[in-house]
């Protein structure tokens, strides 16, 4: 027969079973539910190193990770970035296949518009495979330089994974992009409710009044100064996803990120760190303007911003000498087409970025959530 003091004890160790199971979903309450959406070519780079900040960010849930092409072709991009988590240490973090190719445009499109209007500086996983990295075919996945992934990415399409979660967690999700909006266009026209029920659309892509930087970078947009890759390879996309009914749209174009530069030297400070990923970032690291580390420091703390504007934003999808440029007005200036006013950010307080950059890759993880996401 149990005594009282016997009773108290099981509740006692019953309760603290309780509290102890409810332990992983307390650690996810209050922080930031996010989704990234990212052309992620590698090893290495700009769009592998923006989505390591992400992952560390201690405030950050990241739900999941699309995959589509832009810089290289979706199929290869997935297995970078399924290598990444491996080596990162953070597999329960799905990722999504995206889209392959662009609404309307495409190579042959490209190369129309070429011989009209001249050669574009990049073409991303159209460009010429002079360094024998990038292929033609968009499903071919070469051996990678990193080493394969055993994960497999879920079955879930990304597009469905996207409109599941915004509607699971209304006003909650961000959705950010450092790629083509390809993606974004299709959930958009999937689910009219998509943008509502996202928190936030933060993209990196767009072109304003940028100022050259003494790196050769900067030819990119030395002669178009309204013209960027992420939104000339979708332009159709971009468009439409501008006149989505988001609740809050962030733009981090081209502009800011000329006086960003990830030198050898930030990089070798990171790959002498004590995270998983050290060796990695100084393997694969490369010295090039921090375009989507950018995009997410300005997220994770907007306290590096110092210039910010709220204008008209669209994109040019007329097939011209403009086509893909970025479009932009003062607020009530527009052609009244259901152009939405969009934060531009211009410019950032350079050395605080550097080192919160520097200080969040080289950070070991205080708490790596054991929970799996839900496929």
């Amino acid at each position: 027969m149990k005594t009282t003091l016997d009773r108290a004890l099981l509740w006692l160790a019953a309760s603290l079973a309780m509290t102890i199971s409810a332990l992983p979903a307390n650690a996810d309450a209050g922080r930031r539910k996010l989704i990234i959406s990212q052309d992620a070519y590698g090893p290495g780079g700009t769009n592998m190193q923006s989505i390591l900040m992400l992952l560390q960010a201690p405030d950050v849930d990241v739900l999941g990770i699309v995959v589509g092409s832009g810089d290289g072709w979706r199929d290869e991009n997935i297995q970078h970035t399924l290598r990444l988590l491996e080596i990162a240490g953070r597999t329960e973090v799905p990722v999504y296949a995206g889209t392959v190719f662009p609404l309307l445009n495409s190579a042959e499109k490209t190369l129309r518009w070429e011989r009209m209007y001249g050669e574009l500086s990049y073409k991303g996983a159209w460009s010429n495979p002079i360094d024998k990295k990038r292929h033609a075919d968009p499903y071919m996945i070469p051996a990678q330089a990193e080493g394969m992934a055993t994960i497999k990415p879920a079955s879930e399409p990304g597009v469905d994974f996207m409109i599941r979660k915004v509607h699971e967690f209304p006003g909650e999700v961000t959705i950010w992009a450092a790629g083509p909006l390809t993606d974004l266009a299709v959930a958009a026209r999937l689910d009219s409710a998509f943008s509502s029920l996202a928190k936030e659309l933060v993209f990196m892509g767009g072109s304003f009044r940028p100022v050259l930087a003494a790196n050769t970078f900067a030819d990119e947009y030395r002669h178009g100064t309204r013209l960027e890759f992420n939104l000339r390879w979708d332009p159709e996309a971009a468009s439409m996803v501008l006149h989505e009914p988001w609740k809050r749209v962030l733009q981090i174009p081209v502009d800011p990120t000329t006086a960003t530069f990830f030198r050898s030297e930030l990089l070798a400070r990171i790959a002498n760190g004590k995270t998983a990923f050290a060796s990695y970032i100084g393997q694969y690291g490369q010295p090039s303007p921090m375009w989507d580390e950018l995009a997410a420091m300005v997220w994770i703390d907007p306290g590096i911003v110092t210039k910010s504007a709220t204008m008209l934003v669209d994109v040019d999808t007329s097939f011209t000498a403009g086509y893909g440029n970025t479009l932009s007005w003062a607020l009530g200036k527009g052609p009244q087409l259901g152009e939405r006013p969009v934060l531009v950010i211009e410019e950032i307080d350079l050395p605080r970025f550097e080192r919160l950059t520097v200080d969040l890759l080289t950070r070991p993880r205080t708490m790596n959530s054991e929970r799996i996401h839900a496929q």
